[in-house]
Order: structure tokens, then C-alpha cells, then sequence
């Protein structure tokens, strides 16, 4: 791979009325280190076409299933063919595309959560360890520089040894029974022969858990977990709440529920070891807290012209302070770094770690996390631990 091309990618999923696709699109473009250059977009040959047609793809090129894009980009060229495999479909795709796409020697992103369950995760990281392919989550908010600025604060000892976490996801929509309008998002993710086991948890409790991880540096171990269906006649769970201990030996509290009326997107989290805090919040994401006893609480904000931030922080920051950075570029991180990995890949050069971006371990360990909630709220027992393989 010449370090003058783009990498080229498909996408599986991403058509007509879907919602993920497009921001994977926007992101893997922000940086242009990425080119889409095919697609199998829909489960509708029609609904497929359509989609590389507004996207001005060549139409030979907008495949009717995955598997024919698999087979027939195979048949090009290698300076033709993709290279990059991006996954934005409902859950129960992501395990048989991907493993095709390791096997035929593609590298793979693919939306979160790496599977439906635990089983298909530890099938899924047997696949990747057998292949030459590298595969990325896109787990979006751990591209977000400050939660980079919060992990490098917390790996330094700034807060001391960890004591408490707290980590909430409160949603709104899914307040009324949404499901039974047609609305094509709500439908899939109550599903659970799409969703997978667990409804809420699944769907925005592992982003809560993966936040909680990568800042902390450390795993959930345990957890004591209730979870509710508030909405009557929804099959999967709406609303969570897990009390968790850290292996290393913090406690913590976290929340998720997709039935709070009235909130939005409303992530947020906070740290506390011996000797300080920090807080964060998705919905005003350029600003860090930083809290000592006894003394004002510091505020740590984005932006390439703040030296005082860390260096992983400002790996992943684009604009000067004052103007905002968001969603679309947090995602776009995630593409930008894996793009690096690739090229390193491809020259059998080490990747700079500084460039991080979610893997299987983030998919495992989120999918292990809801494994133990859901064992834990069907049992009597307290404290259920969370396995990983």
C-alpha cells in the first residue's frame, strides 16, 4: 500500500433509512485517509443500488448482499479491490460478515457491539487471532481527546488509587413503545434475535462499561445488577442499574436506561481516587473537571493550543480552543488511528501507540459485562463475576 492512497473501504449496511452508516461515512472521510469505494448497504438489492447511486459510486460496485461484494471484489485487482470492511448492520450480521471478511483477508471496522453475545464475541476473537486482517470497534467515545486527557490523568496517579466510579447513560426515546410504529431503529434493537439478550444494557449500558474501563485502566470484575422492562409489552430490557467493583479494587455505580423522558444522548462519568476527581460529560465534551480537596475545582478545556494537556489529548484534536469539537470527529478518530494501523500493518512497521482505537479485547469485555448483569439479575446471588472467556 502506497502511503499516497487512500485505504479503500465497503460497507455492509448503511442504506436508505438507516442512521449509523452515514456517520461511519462522515467519519472515515473527515481525515481523508479513507475512500469508500463499494457497498452491499441493504438486505434490498434496489434499496442497495439506490445507495451507491447517491453516493456516486460506480454501479458495478453496489452489490445486492455481502457476500457477493466479498466474492467480486476478491476478482479485482489488488490496487482495486477494498481493503477495509466497515460493518454498520444490526447486530446479528456483524458476527458471520466480519469472520468472512478476516478469512478473505480484508481488515474490519465494525459498529458496536462486536456481536450479540459473549459466545459470538470469543468465536469472533478466535477468527481475528487466525488471520492476518486487523479488526476495530468503533466504541465512539473513547475517540473524544479529553477522555484521552482523563485516562492519561488517571494512568500518571494524578487521582491517586482509584476509590469510586460513577458512569450514567440516560436516554429518553425509547419512552413510549416506539417499536410498534415501524421505527426501524427501535424495532431492531428491541428485537432479541437481532439485538441479542440484553435491549437497553446491550445497546448504550456497553458504552457506560467501556468508558468506565478505558479511563479507569482497569476491569469490571463484579457486578450486582437490576434491570427493568418499564414499557409494557417491550421484550428486552429499558432501564439498568449495576453496582460494579473494579479489579483493582474500586467500587462503583452505573446506570443506563433508555426511558428517562425528556433526555437526549446524556453520557457522563466521574472518577475519584485519594487525592483528586475528574468529571466528564458527552453532551459538553470539550470540557474536563478536575477536583482536589480543598481547593477550586480546575477546568481543563480542548483544543490544539492547550499545552498543558497531554500528549494523547492532543493526538486527537483538530480545532483551536473555543471551537467545538463533537461526535463526528471523536468517530472519525477511531478511522483515522485504525488507518495508521493499517499502514503500519501493511509496511510491518509497529503502530504508534499514542493512536489507539478499540479492538475485540473492548468487544469481549463489554459483551462479558452483559453476561454477568443478565446472570446476576436472573439469580438470587449477590456479586456475580464477570468472565471473559
Amino acid at each position: 500500500m502506497a502511503m499516497s492512497e487512500r485505504i479503500r473501504m465497503g460497507m455492509v449496511g448503511g442504506g436508505a433509512g438507516a442512521f449509523i452508516g452515514d456517520v461511519h461515512r462522515r467519519a472515515a472521510a473527515l481525515d481523508g485517509q479513507v475512500e469508500l469505494v463499494c457497498g452491499a448497504f441493504s438486505r434490498s438489492a434496489e434499496n442497495s443500488r439506490a445507495t451507491g447511486e447517491s453516493l456516486f459510486l460506480n454501479p458495478e460496485r453496489a452489490y445486492g448482499s455481502w457476500q457477493e461484494m466479498l466474492d467480486r471484489e476478491l476478482q479485482l485487482p489488488a490496487e482495486r479491490r477494498m481493503e477495509l470492511v466497515c460493518i454498520v448492520t444490526p447486530n446479528d450480521v456483524h458476527l458471520p460478515v466480519a469472520r468472512a471478511a478476516l478469512e478473505a483477508g480484508f481488515h474490519v471496522i465494525s459498529d458496536k457491539p462486536a456481536t450479540r453475545d459473549l459466545a459470538e464475541a470469543l468465536e469472533l476473537k478466535s477468527a481475528i487471532e487466525s488471520a492476518d486482517g486487523l479488526y476495530a470497534l468503533t466504541h465512539t467515545y473513547l475517540g473524544y481527546p479529553l477522555v484521552k486527557e482523563a485516562r492519561d490523568q488517571v494512568a500518571r496517579g494524578e487521582l491517586g488509587k482509584l476509590r469510586k466510579i460513577y458512569v450514567e447513560y440516560p436516554q429518553g426515546w425509547l419512552s413510549t413503545l416506539l417499536e410498534a410504529t415501524g421505527q426501524k431503529q427501535a424495532d431492531w434493537r428491541t428485537d432479541p434475535e437481532r439485538s441479542g439478550p440484553s435491549g437497553c444494557m446491550g445497546d448504550i449500558g456497553t458504552h457506560a462499561a467501556t468508558l468506565a474501563e478505558y479511563i479507569s485502566g482497569d476491569l469490571i470484575d463484579e457486578v450486582c445488577a437490576d434491570l427493568t422492562i418499564f414499557v409494557e409489552g417491550r421484550r428486552l430490557d429499558d432501564d439498568g442499574s449495576v453496582l460494579i467493583r473494579m479489579a483493582g479494587g474500586a467500587r462503583g455505580v452505573l446506570t443506563a436506561s433508555q426511558v428517562c423522558s425528556g433526555e437526549e444522548n446524556n453520557l457522563n462519568i466521574r472518577l475519584y481516587g485519594e487525592s483528586g476527581g475528574l468529571e466528564w460529560r458527552q453532551q459538553e465534551p470539550n470540557t474536563l473537571w478536575l477536583k482536589r480537596q480543598g481547593e477550586p475545582a480546575r477546568r481543563l478545556r480542548a483544543g490544539v493550543d492547550q499545552g498543558y494537556l497531554s500528549a494523547a489529548a492532543q493526538a486527537h484534536m483538530r480545532t483551536p480552543s473555543g471551537h467545538p469539537e463533537g461526535y463526528f470527529e471523536a468517530f472519525a478518530n477511531i478511522y483515522r488511528n485504525f488507518a495508521h494501523a493499517i499502514r503500519a500493518h501493511a509496511a510491518g512497521e509497529p503502530h504508534d501507540a499514542l493512536l489507539d482505537y478499540p479492538t475485540i479485547r473492548e468487544g469481549v469485555s463489554g459483551l462479558a459485562f452483559i453476561d454477568a448483569i443478565l446472570r446476576n439479575d436472573h439469580s438470587c446471588e449477590k456479586w456475580t463475576r464477570v468472565s471473559r472467556d
